[in-house]
């Protein structure tokens, strides 16, 4: 293949005119061509986050002329690039950077997102900016690559690039979906102790065998911070990754440990958050929102998941055709990620 050809043909396209996920379909559409500056990935896979059930369910389409291709996290293959592309080649492997326009330093006060403001990623092609892709990690398969861009992302801005995550030290995390468990994989590889909080108890068990220390139950132990303290001699945790947010938020704030962090990245509970603010003062805590990280964070990610042989949890794959039934997995709670496989 040289730069100036163009793919012709049809794909297959995930697609939507209007929020509700009743109203999604499977098109069939033209292959993209690469624009000047841009190249034309082949997708191999793509995972899901939970922000798929509020983009497509809760009204995340903003209209337009455009059809809404939602999902933001892929892998794949450059197949062909556009004229001035200097950073891949044919044949790199790729994966997709969530924040499209976010490369270093603070946030943009505007962020694009692939699946949102900009087109998504669930197709057999995609033709997108160079700037706004990363070389895939050498260690994992696309399935695997897939799952990084923005669950492992968001916990290596909130343990690495934010938290500065040493050995020794006790971090917190809730439920056991792909935030969560990349969490446990990480924490654990870097020399931290780490604390699952979930709902159910087959769960804990396989957190544990992941490298957790500790299982919580939430259910027969609601007051789940007063177990946290329990278990770190009264101290506290240093990292909370708080994924529920509503009044949850309140009993991370009261086991965190002086001087410790709580990343704010989940709203399971809400957008709303009321909780009493002493516990706060007293161990001059920082609460962080997260949103997801930059580029240069996920190549670093890339870097570590290749130097700690770090494999993501996938709890099932699914063919392009059966994406409704993976939106359908992720409503009952999967155990790690959910991925579509495009292409083998």
């Amino acid at each position: 293949m040289t730069p100036e050809r163009t793919m012709g043909g049809t794909m297959k396209r995930w697609q939507m005119r209007q929020s509700g996920r009743q109203h999604l379909e499977l098109a069939e559409v033209e292959i993209p061509k690469p624009a000047p500056g841009e190249v034309l990935v082949r997708v191999s896979a793509v995972s899901l986050n939970y922000r798929e059930k509020l983009v497509i369910d809760m009204g995340g389409y903003t209209g337009g002329p455009q059809a809404l291709v939602p999902t933001s996290d892929m892998a794949g293959e450059v197949v062909a690039v556009g004229a001035g592309v200097q950073r891949f080649k044919e044949g790199a492997r790729v994966i997709a950077n969530f924040q499209t326009d976010w490369v270093d330093g603070p946030p943009p006060r505007s962020p694009r997102a692939l699946g949102g403001s900009v087109p998504g990623v669930l197709a057999e092609y995609v033709a997108l900016p160079e700037q706004w892709l990363v070389a895939a990690p050498e260690t994992l398969d696309g399935v695997g690559a897939s799952t990084l861009p923005c669950a492992a992302l968001t916990v290596w801005t909130a343990l690495m690039e934010l938290g500065g995550l040493r050995p020794g030290q006790t971090v917190v995390t809730q439920g056991t979906g792909g935030v969560s468990l990349f969490a446990v994989q990480l924490a654990s590889a870097m020399g931290a102790r780490v604390i699952v909080v979930s709902g159910d108890e087959g769960k804990l068990a396989r957190v544990r065998e992941l490298g957790a220390a500790h299982g919580i139950h939430r259910l027969h132990t609601p007051d789940w911070e007063k177990t946290v303290l329990e278990l770190t001699q009264g101290r506290g945790a240093d990292h909370i990754l708080e994924l529920v947010g509503g009044e949850n938020l309140g009993r991370s704030a009261r086991a965190i440990a002086p001087g410790g962090r709580i990343s704010l990245i989940g709203v399971l509970e809400g957008f709303e958050a009321r909780f009493q603010v002493v516990p706060l003062i007293q161990t001059q805590a920082i609460v962080q929102g997260i949103f997801v990280g930059h580029r240069r964070g996920l190549e670093e990610l890339v870097s570590a998941v290749d130097r700690l042989a770090l494999k993501p949890v996938i709890d099932a794959v699914y063919p392009l055709a059966e994406f409704p039934k993976a939106l359908e997995h992720l409503d009952r709670g999967p155990f790690g990620k959910l991925v579509i496989r495009v292409r083998s």
